[in-house]
């Protein structure tokens, strides 16, 4: 049920500190939710950083191009700067916003800068999961006040409220990332996907997406099953890839591209086992949910935000991380019991009913009215100069 605040229409600013453009976890988790509080007729707006070569939702204000940078095991996409600093000062001004939402505030990136441009009711969300920097430390005593400003603080995962506290020594409210569960839970039968087969989803070319754990482990798979295949959907270069695994092997693989919702709803419906072999820096897992949602059973990496979401392995199935020779026993043998496999895709499928957007909001909701009340709306900060040696300027 809707906080009673949040059934009047509010205006909502959301800033995602990634660049649009690339596809990633906290991208399409804030896409999500500012598409779910547009539908319940609130007003939404996203900074973001872009690339500007592709199509926008209405809903999109870009902050300008981002920069790449290596970051938590991959590479991340992000703008900094005074230059920045001014469009985000124009974006909150121009906005009157009820609430602003800013994602990974403790990054040099466009949510930091608007956590340091804004006053008022400000909610930050950390998606992160890693272990102690030195560079975090390093920074700290900058991004400390910084933080304090937030009038409330999202953690994904505990294991991303973990991280939270060990690094900057605060702590927040766990809501997970959310996801449409009615929608995933309804997908059709592709036969070109069916029979042996294993799905993964996602930029398969970062290594610590784990897919050359897959091509590790498939020789033994193929002792016992001869005809098994790996669908492999998500962006990257799959020609070079290909070029990558042994020949022997490659005939498996079928890099399948991009492929849309209604897509991945039949993807997940009609795979053996959807395998998520990551071997870290993992807050949440996104798609393990959509996997659960959309039927099919899992096999995940015991890392701990996957080991979290599947519930210790009641929900889907856990194997050692990093270990190929696991991977495989695990695979074979869910592939020999159809009875375990059907069984935990239907636990798991129930399980993933937690995530809907419809209860994930309404806990949003509640830390957005938390971080309201007696503050009234949104306004620019009185005074930046303090903040001049951290922003360039």
């Amino acid at each position: 049920m809707t906080s009673l605040l949040f059934k009047e229409k509010k205006r909502i600013g959301l800033v995602c500190p990634y660049g649009w453009d690339t596809p990633g976890g906290v991208q399409a988790h804030i896409a999500d939710l500012a598409e779910y509080l547009i539908s319940q007729g609130h007003y939404v707006s996203v900074l973001a950083p872009t690339l500007g070569d592709s199509e926008f939702p209405d809903y999109l204000v870009s902050a300008g191009k981002p920069i790449s940078i290596p970051y938590n095991g991959a590479v991340a996409r992000i703008l900094f700067g005074p230059i920045a600093f001014a469009r985000v000062r124009q974006w909150i001004s121009q906005g009157d916003f009820d609430v602003l939402h800013l994602h990974e505030p403790a990054i040099p990136s466009i949510s930091l800068l608007a956590c340091v441009a804004a006053e008022g009711p400000m909610v930050g969300t950390f998606h992160a999961s890693a272990k102690k920097q030195k560079a975090i430390f390093a920074i700290g005593p900058i991004l400390e006040p910084v933080i304090e400003k937030l009038t409330a603080r999202i953690a994904v995962s505990e294991a991303a409220r973990s991280t939270l506290t060990e690094h900057l020594e605060t702590d927040a409210v766990v809501v997970p990332n959310g996801i449409y569960a009615k929608r995933l839970a309804n997908g059709n039968v592709n036969s070109a996907w069916a029979g042996d087969t294993l799905g993964f989803i996602g930029r398969f070319e970062e290594p610590r997406k784990g897919l050359s754990l897959i091509i590790e482990a498939l020789p033994e798979i193929i002792r016992e099953f001869p005809k098994i295949r790996v669908l492999v959907a998500g962006p990257g270069d799959s020609k070079t890839y290909l070029e990558n695994i042994p020949s022997v092997l490659r005939g498996r693989f079928e890099f399948l591209g991009r492929i849309s919702e209604e897509e991945k709803a039949d993807f997940l419906q009609s795979i053996s086992l959807y395998i998520a072999p990551n071997t870290g820096g993992e807050s949440f897992g996104i798609i393990l949910a959509e996997a659960l949602a959309g039927g099919a059973a899992v096999v995940a990496s015991d890392i701990p935000a996957f080991a979290s979401l599947l519930g210790g392995g009641e929900y889907g199935t856990l194997f050692e991380s990093e270990n190929a020779v696991s991977l495989a026993r695990t695979i074979n043998s869910l592939l020999a019991d159809n009875k375990a496999r059907d069984a935990i895709r239907i636990k798991g499928k129930a399980h993933a009913q937690n995530f809907d957007w419809d209860l994930v909001a309404e806990r949003i909701y509640d830390v957005y009215e938390m971080s309201m009340v007696g503050l009234g709306k949104v306004t620019l900060a009185s005074d930046n100069r303090s903040w001049s040696r951290f922003i360039g300027k």
